[in-house]
């Protein structure tokens, strides 16, 4: 990357005009978390803006530098989150026609902030690509100018302000955490601040399943993820920028990933603190810093970029905070299936423990299988604990870091079928939209008897269900899955979920 480059984004930081739509929001000391983590730990509030998202910075600042000529004809956004309601609410701001295309899975509750604000919409498609080609044909079609998301010079300044305001209002700061998606963020921060203080250390933090600048750093060129998890959607991005990866490899000093556990730890952890709720994608740079090993001397500042969440997914948060804590054992036990057993294993093992979950079924005769969840000290005292289960006379598996089990297992009481045969089973993305099973059966065409079926609304945009078919063609049928055109993939030699649903 050019000087040239670098010394323009801080000059449009600098230059800015987000600050006509945008507030400078507060870095907020957190003294719950920094007890807990034993270091100065800072929260940057960019949930309260008035869109509860910092994408109104970067939004605005490229649609305000816009030529007459360009505001006359309009603007284009593809977005099914904050992006949108950024475009929006800025293009209502200056008075310029805006159009966003979002996908026909995006919920209500989104597509009514955008037409809150005064954008036309369409709804297109049911994954983010679609939605981005389609949104690039109307591009051509209308000719509006394309807002993108975040590979942009003037989008990436506006995002960049925040570590202007971070400067003047921390001049001691040691760390930034920065959740990333496709790098507008991180680009802004760090350029801005590596050219006042060089020595304050930038971390990227991304989800595990969806970790597309840490791939690509590690690779030395952009990869193209060929799956994102779904969970964190307001970073669930397959490639970085081209700008944002060039800005990353020169001025962030560290690439970490978080599991979902461990950020909905952290949006409990912001809770507490704020009484606010953060959505996933807005938590990530606290799950980051919580998981970092911080001297005690330091002032850690962690972004927290959003808080547009539906109600709806707090059951989801709440179910895995404890995991996420290190406070929770999920374990498979298994038992003699005699009279007595249950209460041995109280005795003899729980004892004064908490049982956060306990799920059981008479499947056999012989053996029990029960799916309990134990309250732990942290990691030492979950090995203890499974090491005092082995002197027993029961057995377990540790299942606390399988995702398979904590989204689908844990709800399903039914176990072992005793008459289903060549079972295989599979993890598959549904567009959260009406007919969407309807048109995936359709495709299968009705030649493969399904033996299982668990799904949850997770209010989100895409939903995951676990089912089993009964077959002796896993090839064909597995054509047949990629022909319905939804991400897929086969977890039958998951040990965990042979055990719980065909008993081998």
């Amino acid at each position: 990357m050019s000087l040239m480059i670098v010394d323009d984004v801080v000059k449009h930081i600098l230059t800015s005009k987000v600050y006509d739509v945008a507030v400078e929001t507060p870095l907020m000391y957190a003294p719950r978390l920094s007890k807990e983590k034993g270091c100065s730990v800072y929260l940057k509030r960019e949930d309260l803006q008035s869109v509860h998202s910092f994408k109104i910075r970067g939004a605005y600042n490229k649609i305000a530098h816009l030529s007459d000529e360009a505001k006359r004809r309009g603007v284009i956004a593809a977005s099914a989150g904050n992006h949108a309601q950024g475009v929006a609410l800025s293009a209502q701001k200056l008075g310029i026609d805006a159009l966003i295309i979002m996908p026909k899975t995006t919920p209500s509750i989104k597509v009514d902030a955008v037409l809150g604000f005064g954008a036309k919409i369409e709804l297109f498609g049911d994954s983010y690509s679609e939605t981005y080609e389609y949104c690039r044909k109307r591009v051509a079609e209308t000719g509006r100018t394309f807002i993108d998301p975040f590979d942009d010079i003037l989008v990436i300044a506006g995002q960049g302000t925040i570590g202007k305001e971070i400067m003047e209002q921390l001049g001691e700061v040691t760390h930034i955490f920065v959740g990333v998606g496709g790098g507008g963020l991180i680009s802004g921060i760090a350029s801005y601040v590596k050219a006042l203080r060089p020595h304050v250390e930038i971390i990227s933090v991304e989800p595990q399943d969806s970790n597309c600048l840490a791939v690509s750093i590690a690779s030395g060129k952009r990869i193209v993820l060929p799956h994102v998890g779904i969970f964190a959607d307001g970073v669930a991005v397959k490639q970085v920028g081209l700008l944002p990866f060039s800005f990353a490899a020169r001025f962030v000093d560290d690439f970490m990933t978080v599991t979902t556990d461990q950020i909905c730890y952290a949006m409990k952890g912001a809770f507490e603190e704020t009484r606010s709720i953060l959505e996933p994608a807005g938590a990530l740079a606290l799950a980051g810093l919580q998981q970092y090993d911080l001297p005690p001397d330091a002032k850690a500042v962690a972004i927290c970029s959003g808080a547009n969440i539906t109600f709806e997914k707090l059951q989801q948060v709440a179910e895995r905070t404890l995991l996420g804590s290190g406070k929770e054992a999920l374990l498979s036990v298994h038992m003699p299936e005699r009279p007595g057993a249950l209460h041995a294993f109280c005795r003899e093992v729980v004892k004064d423990r908490g049982i956060t979950e306990f799920s059981y079924r008479l499947q056999r005769r012989s053996i029990a299988h029960v799916l309990v969840g134990l309250t732990i000290a942290g990691s030492e005292d979950k090995q203890q604990l499974l090491e005092r289960i082995k002197e027993t006379d029961f057995s377990c598996t540790d299942l606390s870091d399988n995702d398979i089990v904590k989204e689908h297992l844990r709800h399903m009481i039914g176990g072992e079928s005793i008459e289903a045969v060549h079972q295989i089973f599979y993890n598959i993305e549904f567009p959260e939209r009406s007919y969407a099973l309807g048109d995936f059966l359709g495709i299968l065409e009705d030649r493969w008897n399904i033996c299982l079926f668990h799904y949850r609304n997770a209010a989100s945009d895409t939903g995951n269900v676990l089912i089993g078919f009964e077959t002796t063609s896993q090839g064909e049928l597995e054509q047949a899955l990629t022909k319905a055109g939804y991400t897929w993939s086969c977890v039958s030699d998951d040990q965990v979920v042979r055990t719980f649903l065909s008993g081998r």
